[in-house]
């Protein structure tokens, strides 16, 4: 049990802390090999935050304590977040507790901060993007939520901990549950991400920027900060991917071992998917996501029906 301890800890920290940037970095790499282009290298992110990181902070005329705390904010929301993922089902608690409920709020917290300092700035770019953030979280959590509760109800609990060995082994998915949420829960990471057919990530024009909006008026470290979190919300949602809605083994090494190829699969699916779509009308995107909260839905009634 120590060994699977320490090394759920490396694994859980080391990729959520140190090796998030990779997963960004690959989708775009593979993005551009499959549209002929040659493309950047998958560790272009760390160069990014390397440059970024050397650079100083701006402070835009009117701008405030809001705008100043809110880089940090959003780093602390997003680092307890990785301390309470688990990569396999035996990870050990590192101190916040492993809630699917603590994780949607922590997500919520980090978006409302980075809101919080556009209006801060009030700058009429980034407001927008805020506003675009905001009209696309509304339906993004509540999808979050019920494909989670997908996941809650087949294990019994709502410790991501137990949802990850409740859903283990191949019998669970002889119910369609898992695969409604799974549905569900695709279009929740697609949303997390910035990415199409939700967001344009390589967009640099700022009426139509959604993620990336509010961001305009930083700089330097803060930047760099919040470029950070955003390659952790891919490590974030793509671990719940691969470890509870894509069939998974119930040996805790066995897990572990199998992750990085999940992982690698779940990157390849994103870059298909931005290559094969476009980015819809903004006013289309709750919609879609609307179409993910029906499919958990479906999948809760699904379970309970064959409860009965």
């Amino acid at each position: 049990m120590r060994g699977v301890s320490a090394a759920s800890i490396a694994v859980e920290l080391g990729g959520g802390l140190l090796f998030a940037p990779l997963l960004p970095g690959l989708v775009q790499h593979w993005k551009a090999r499959l549209q002929g282009r040659r493309g950047p290298s998958p560790l272009q992110p760390y160069r990014e935050l390397r440059r970024l990181w050397g650079k100083s902070t701006v402070n835009p005329i009117g701008s405030g304590v809001v705008y100043r705390c809110a880089p940090a904010v959003v780093a602390a929301s997003v680092v307890a977040a990785v301390l309470l993922v688990p990569v396999a089902a035996r990870a050990p608690g590192l101190g916040v507790g492993r809630d699917m409920l603590v994780l949607a709020g922590l997500l919520a917290l980090a978006r409302f901060a980075v809101t919080a300092a556009a209006w801060d700035v009030a700058n009429g770019f980034s407001l927008m993007g805020a506003s675009r953030d905001l009209t696309i979280a509304v339906a993004t959590e509540a999808t979050l939520v019920l494909a989670l509760a997908v996941g809650a109800l087949v294990s019994g609990t709502t410790s991501l901990g137990g949802m990850i060995a409740g859903t283990a082994g191949t019998a669970i998915w002889a119910s369609p549950a898992l695969a409604l949420g799974a549905v569900a829960f695709a279009l929740v990471i697609a949303a997390e991400t910035g990415r199409q057919p939700i967001d344009n990530p390589d967009t640099h024009l700022e009426l139509t920027m959604i993620h990336e909006g509010p961001l305009l008026e930083y700089a330097g470290r803060d930047l760099a900060l919040l470029q950070w979190t955003a390659a952790v919300r891919h490590w974030l949602v793509l671990v719940l991917a691969a470890q509870i809605f894509l069939p998974h083994l119930r040996d805790v090494w066995g897990q572990l071992g199998v992750l990085p190829v999940a992982l690698l699969l779940l990157c390849a699916g994103l870059a298909l998917m931005e290559t094969l779509t476009a980015k819809m009308r903004i006013l289309l995107a709750p919609r879609l996501l609307a179409l993910g909260g029906i499919a958990a839905l479906l999948g809760v009634a699904s379970w309970l029906v064959q409860l009965t």
